[in-house]
């Protein structure tokens, strides 16, 4: 029954309706662009359909050029800099070995004091959402001052915090792109890194992705017959789009590499990129990590499948370290 009555837009509308808060800093940007919406409408990609948006700068120009030009750039050391230099190739930047063993020690150390106390707990199986809400220590390292420097320098635009995702065990997500759920308009307004909180092994399910797969086309809920109608949402979910996704990989000769990360490592990609989580061969293997998505903030945010607009959280400013 539940999942019935959340196929139609008016249940969404009408918790939206009462999420005034967070969502009212859409009005100006649906103004901006001619969309007839109230905060709490329905959104999804067909409604912009037709409407002038410029691609980010450096999925029109090469990072390689282009990044060199910036006086921020310049001011990082020379690890940092080769990495990032093939952003608009690849579509993903390493930072190695970027927090201390001592770090990753002390922030293991506060998720698991915050499981026992009850401040955190999972949600969908494996996942602690928004830890960084209960959190200092934690926020700390998704607001570090040289990584919203790199991420800004890559997306070429401001940014805001959005989410944080604490795992335990591998995500075992099939290959997907952020995009999907996290969606943006103009397309491309999100970016988000990954930290291994301990050593990666093909056993406990690691992190993969497909490089350079942020070029291929951003697929919306159209491109894979889930529309829906004025009043109701798609009926073929996340699965088809899975399909789709895998569709699009296979016919483009995409190969999968698994990113066998040691403690401290940083990913950093782009908001197209398609990755997941690999299957948990050993039993009981943990796989700690910690996830950060970032908005431009200059972008509507949106959730494509459910074509609802993004809660935004009343959020602290970031904090240098």
């Amino acid at each position: 029954m539940k999942n019935l009555i959340e196929k139609y837009k008016i249940c969404y509308q009408l918790y939206n309706f009462f999420q005034r808060k967070k969502l009212v800093h859409n009005l100006a940007k649906y103004k901006q662009y001619g969309l007839l919406k109230r905060y709490y409408s329905s959104v999804c990609a067909l409604d912009f359909e037709g409407i002038p948006a410029q691609k980010n700068k450096h999925d029109l120009l090469n990072s390689r050029n282009e990044l060199p030009k910036q006086k921020e750039f310049q001011e990082l050391d020379e690890k940092t800099k080769q990495e990032m230099l093939s952003w608009s190739e690849n579509g993903f930047v390493v930072l190695k070995e970027y927090f201390s063993p001592a770090q990753v020690e002390e922030y293991n150390k506060e998720v698991e004091q915050m499981l026992q106390n009850g401040d955190v707990k999972f949600e969908n199986g494996n996942k602690i959402m928004f830890a960084i809400h209960k959190s200092k220590n934690l926020f700390k390292i998704g607001a570090h001052k040289k990584i919203v420097s790199v991420l800004e320098l890559l997306l070429a635009k401001k940014i805001e915090l959005f989410q944080s995702i604490n795992f335990i065990t591998g995500s075992q997500q099939g290959a997907h792109s952020d995009s999907i759920s996290m969606t943006t308009f103009p397309k491309g307004n999100l970016i988000a890194i990954w930290v291994a909180l301990e050593d990666m092994t093909m056993e406990n399910g690691p992190l993969y992705y497909y490089k350079g797969s942020h070029k291929l086309p951003y697929i919306m809920n159209h491109d894979f017959g889930n529309e829906g109608t004025k009043y109701k949402l798609g009926n073929k979910g996340y699965d088809a789009y899975l399909n789709k996704i895998q569709e699009l990989l296979d016919a483009n000769g995409y190969k999968k590499t698994h990113f066998l990360a040691k403690k401290g490592d940083v990913l950093i990609w782009h908001a197209n990129l398609v990755h997941g989580g690999e299957k948990i061969v050993k039993e009981g293997a943990t796989r700690k990590s910690m996830v950060f998505h970032y908005y431009a903030k200059d972008a509507i945010a949106y959730h494509e499948i459910k074509q609802r607009p993004t809660l935004k959280h009343n959020f602290r400013a970031f904090e240098a370290d």
